[in-house]
């Protein structure tokens, strides 16, 4: 099985998590899962300045170069996402769209 690298979202906030914003992480791009967690605390503490909220998780993908993430948070306050490729993105668009009438 290949191992997948990770990537590190960091989302910050307001207190009520009506706004909320990407926010750089210190380094975004990770070997593998396990080594993303484990940067989970430090990641998280170096980028609360700023929002009362502070949302992190990694994201695993095949090819993190060229990865678009998708992020939205629930009103529980949970934080889902998810990678895909740019490329698989933009064939997903050049894809000719049916059509059904009713």
């Amino acid at each position: 099985m290949e191992q997948l690298a990770a990537i590190l979202l960091i989302v910050g906030c307001s207190e009520d998590l009506a706004s909320c914003q990407q926010v750089p992480a210190p380094v975004p791009i990770y070997a593998s899962a396990e080594e993303c967690e484990a940067s989970l605390p430090d990641a998280v503490g170096s980028q609360i300045d700023g929002f009362p909220q502070i949302l992190a998780k990694c994201v695993t993908t095949e090819q993190p170069q060229g990865t678009r993430l998708t992020w939205n948070i629930s009103t529980e306050g949970h934080l889902f996402a998810s990678a895909k490729s740019v490329s698989d993105h933009l064939a997903q668009l050049d894809a000719p769209v049916s059509r059904t009438s009713n």
